[in-house]
């Protein structure tokens, strides 16, 4: 009898080995990290100052245009490149990869997803280069995960439509120089009543509001945005008045896959370095690590990083390849930031006393993982994709 083959045909040709780009990327990271990342990370973990000059330094070596083609000023690479860039950042500082990737999947992505010629002319080469920084608006006060019930709404009065209302939980909200904001121009609930806008700082009307004091990314700007008879013309509509909130869950989807790419970093940032403490850690006359209780926190750490490795790749690769991919990206990113929370929980169990002071790296992977779990869909919405997508 045959031998019954239960791949797809998308599993079959996965090629997951780094390519020469991902070498290359990984290393200017690692080398960029220890340089301007890795000494001041935790004065802005305790103070929350956003690095705006480290960002623009990271614009300055392509990561913040990764997925821009090279004719709009960006690096022009795939997302095995983009998902090496995050999660490679995201080993050092949670909160300095949460804003690159927000920045790269989130407002650009959406500019180059959904723009017009002329907005990608405008805009994505002060993106790609970090000359601006982006934000992007969808969740409000009262609809986080019923992003379809927002009260934000777009009224149109001539060539412009005037906004009120307000979005929080919003990365850059501050100091942001525009923002893709989705704005209700149809009744309530309904997916075809929403509409997307490219809206610049300095516009009458468009203003930050109150900034989160956070448990964790705490270097990652989060704050509201607030529109008070915002007057938008009407050149600013991203598609077609109505598309936003479908263009929205598109984003979402490539989204996803950054999310679980930064869980992965810090997984991987949190299991690394309570490897190195348990080899170094002397109790009973021998490094802790030779104790089975230890060996086997480490055991399991390092095969669930494994799994959500191979997760983020897969929706990496049918993305790529233009795939329908929002099962996959809902897999990885689901199963990958709760990976990230186990590990770093079992980070700081490893390191003992000291995993819970300051001093040392256990505590801020266990702080920063637990974002990874709520941001762009929360695990439970995850799984409910997932369950719909399985269940059609």
């Amino acid at each position: 009898m045959e031998p019954v083959n239960t791949m797809t045909q998308e599993a079959q040709s996965m090629e997951f080995s780094l390519n020469e780009n991902q070498l290359m990327i990984a290393d200017m990271i690692r080398r960029f990290g220890e340089e301007h990342i890795r000494p001041k990370m935790m004065e802005w973990d305790e103070s929350q100052e956003f690095p705006v000059d480290v960002f623009k330094k990271m614009g300055e070596l392509g990561l913040m245009g990764v997925l821009v083609p090279q004719e709009y000023g960006g690096a022009g690479f795939g997302y095995f490149e983009y998902v090496t860039a995050i999660s490679e950042l995201g080993k050092i500082c949670g909160s300095i990869a949460l804003s690159m990737a927000a920045h790269n999947s989130l407002c650009t992505g959406h500019i180059l997803q959904f723009g017009n010629e002329e907005q990608k002319q405008k805009y994505l080469p002060k993106l790609a280069t970090a000359e601006w920084i982006g934000a992007w608006g969808l969740t409000e006060q009262n609809t986080g995960s019923d992003a379809g019930g927002m009260l934000t709404t777009a009224v149109a009065d001539g060539d412009h439509y005037v906004l009120n209302g307000s979005k929080n939980f919003i990365t850059h909200a501050i100091s942001g120089n525009v923002a893709v904001v989705i704005a209700r121009t149809g009744e309530k609930g309904d997916a075809h009543g929403m509409t997307a806008f490219i809206i610049e700082k300095g516009i009458p009307g468009f203003a930050p509001g109150k900034k989160e004091n956070k448990l964790g990314m705490r270097a990652s700007e989060t704050a509201e945005l607030i529109f008070t008879d915002c007057r938008v013309h009407k050149s600013q509509v991203l598609g077609k008045p109505g598309e936003g909130f479908i263009q929205a869950m598109k984003v979402l989807d490539g989204g996803r896959i950054s999310i679980a790419a930064l869980s992965l970093g810090i997984a991987k940032g949190a299991f690394e370095a309570a490897l190195k403490y348990s080899k170094e850690r002397q109790q009973f006359g021998k490094p802790i690590s030779h104790f089975q209780g230890i060996a086997f926190k480490l055991a399991d750490m390092a095969t669930e990083i494994e799994a959500a490795e191979l997760l983020t790749f897969q929706a990496a690769d049918m993305k790529n390849r233009g795939l329908k991919m929002t099962r996959e990206s809902a897999f990885a990113k689901y199963y990958a930031s709760e990976v990230a929370v186990r590990a770093a929980t079992e980070g700081v169990q490893i390191f003992g006393g000291y995993g819970y002071t300051k001093d040392f790296p256990a505590e801020k992977y266990y702080r920063d993982s637990k974002l990874c779990t709520i941001g762009e869909g929360t695990s439970e919405i995850q799984k409910l994709v997932i369950a719909r997508e399985i269940l059609r």
